[in-house]
């Protein structure tokens, strides 16, 4: 293990930092928040950074997402292992390279700062609309609530994805996470290196086209044989939870922190359980162990493997005493019955006596604080209507929740600081070295976010 490094950054390089270890080709396109993870990739490469295979990474930038994604499709046919960062519309660019890359079950890690799409309006700001958008891909995915953890879970997404022979879209919130600076452990490329099992990289490069070993890479399938096809992959998606969960404790054992595939926090015996991924688990997270505090039987579950979801592992971190559940959707899908996350919750528990409701929150970065997690709680114990909305004053359809009280649990000790900018004044610039300056130089924590 080598010796712990603090360093201050941002999701974005925290990302780019594991992919560029791992990978030997990468091929990008920019779009926001994702540009920085390929702007840092082709930094380093420039400079002559190596990989921990010893190997300077081979960054090509296309004219699009879809021809970046095809180029991932190529790199990983000719045995190189290869990465590719985006959001929003640009993941939308690379479904159906996604769903080839998923049917030859090439080993790949897409990494995604998860960004609204551009609806009634475009939005740069960060939800799961995107994400969502690709769960049929065949891809796992895998989610990260904050900056350490965005470096922590691409560290397990690209250990699993080899072993799998399963793609994984490794993806944290876009702005939020993607462009907040936070003091964080590195996790070094020597410590990645010792965790990697070169079998299955050998495995990966044995299925790749050359000319000494012919094969045939694909074909077309009629009625025949198609449906038998799509059906001998089960068995390789239904391990995928037990090796997630296998990498997430030897990377434990390196850095000392412990995930599972779906993490529970709160009381032992919580009758009121909210349910949801990616950084608004922090927030919720706070505001648990406050009203535990307080006396309240609340708890919330954090999902780490969104797909394929582990029935078993999710059922095993609810408390045998929760009686209700409110499951946070960070996106809408308009006529559906409920949110991708609330119908999974509620087809894992179906049999259960639980009552389980669904609600929105945090759409293009919408403000989501500890007061409208509280609010959520309080709507458990009291009409509890599925198909909510918290955070926003919904006066056409009336489904927002009211805030009832005003949670502030900022420390007395903690020090805050606004800096205001005109535009192009370097003030966003200033205020991020600063935070770098104190994190690195200090004892002290420090986190900074841009906001526009």
């Amino acid at each position: 293990m080598s010796e712990k490094k603090m360093v201050t950054i941002d999701g974005n390089t925290a990302a780019a930092h594991v992919a560029y270890a791992f990978s030997e080709v990468a091929a990008i396109y920019p779009i926001t928040p994702s540009s920085p993870m390929g702007e840092s990739s082709d930094e380093w490469a420039s400079q002559g950074r190596e990989n921990v295979f010893g190997k300077k990474v081979d960054v090509i930038e296309m004219q699009s997402e879809a021809g970046a994604a095809g180029a991932v499709h190529g790199a990983l046919s000719g045995g190189a292992l290869t990465t590719t960062f985006t959001a929003s519309q640009g993941l939308l660019l690379m479904i159906p390279n996604m769903h080839k890359i998923a049917g030859e079950m090439l080993a790949t890690v897409f990494h995604v700062s998860a960004r609204s799409l551009a609806c009634q309006s475009l939005s740069i700001f960060g939800d799961h609309s995107d994400v969502m958008s690709v769960r049929n891909t065949g891809f796992a995915m895998t989610a990260a609530t904050s900056i350490q953890e965005t470096m922590d879970m691409s560290v397990v997404a690209h250990l699993a994805t080899l072993k799998a022979q399963v793609p994984f879209l490794n993806f944290f919130d876009g702005f939020r996470t993607s462009h907040e600076v936070q003091k964080v452990e590195e996790i070094s490329y020597d410590d990645i290196a010792s965790l990697i099992e070169p079998e299955y990289i050998e495995q990966f490069r044995n299925r790749a086209m050359r000319p000494e070993a012919p094969i045939i890479k694909v074909s077309a399938q009629n009625p025949d044989v198609y449906f038998q096809g799509r059906e001998t992959v089960n068995k390789y998606y239904d391990a995928i939870p037990a090796i997630v969960q296998e990498y997430m404790d030897k990377l434990a054992a390196v850095i000392g922190r412990q995930y599972h595939l779906f993490d529970y926090i709160g009381a032992p015996d919580a009758e009121k359980v909210i349910i949801a991924m990616g950084s608004g688990c922090d927030t919720i997270e706070h505001t648990v162990n406050y009203l535990v505090g307080k006396g309240e039987k609340v708890g919330a579950i954090k999902v780490r493997l969104y797909r394929p979801f582990s029935v078993k592992a999710f059922i095993d971190a609810v408390p045998t005493s929760c009686k209700k559940i409110a499951v946070l959707d960070r996106t809408k899908e308009p006529g559906a019955i409920g949110e991708p996350l609330f119908l999974d919750v509620v087809a894992s528990l179906a049999g259960k006596d639980i009552k389980i409701i669904g609600g929105r929150y945090g759409l293009s970065s919408k403000e989501f604080t500890p007061s409208h997690v509280k609010a959520v709680f309080d709507h458990l114990e009291g009409k509890a209507f599925h198909n909510f909305t918290v955070g926003i004053n919904d006066d056409v359809t009336n489904l927002s929740l009211e805030i009832k009280e005003k949670v502030r649990l900022a420390p007395e000790d903690v020090v805050n600081c606004m800096f205001w900018g005109l535009g192009a004044d370097g003030t966003v610039g200033a205020a991020k070295n600063s935070i770098k300056i104190i994190g690195e130089n200090t004892d002290k924590k420090c986190t900074g976010l841009l906001c526009l």
